[in-house]
């Protein structure tokens, strides 16, 4: 069986308020569960699964597929939004609890095309 990876990490909800209100997330991975997909645990019991690859590149470079919108915001941020039949979230990330959480991913559970050599 393959243990679940849990990261913890803050998330801003991006309003028009002045200051953007601060969120505890959780990250979790589980490569038995659905390889392909991360997820982002909020308060209250609200959870996003978003494709480990498309949050990867979004730290990167803008991506959207499927209703998600990623994209790197400076240096050490990152922004994904996400849009569905109740409206759009918006929430940034900093990037380095992001960047450390799919560096222990792959190293569980390595993407598939790092895997047909």
């Amino acid at each position: 069986m393959s243990p679940v990876i849990h990261e913890h990490a803050r998330a801003r909800l991006v309003t028009d308020a002045r200051d953007l209100p601060v969120v505890p997330v959780e990250l979790r991975y589980d490569s038995s569960d659905t390889p392909a997909t991360v997820r982002v645990a909020y308060p209250g019991g609200t959870e996003w699964a978003v494709e480990r690859e498309l949050l990867e590149r979004g730290l990167r470079y803008p991506v959207e597929r499927d209703g998600w919108r990623i994209w790197p915001c400076g240096r050490v941020q990152l922004v994904v939004e996400r849009h569905d039949a109740a409206g759009v979230d918006v929430v940034q990330f900093d990037s380095a609890p992001l960047v450390r959480f799919i560096r222990r991913t792959h190293r569980e559970a390595p993407a598939p095309e790092a895997t047909r050599a």
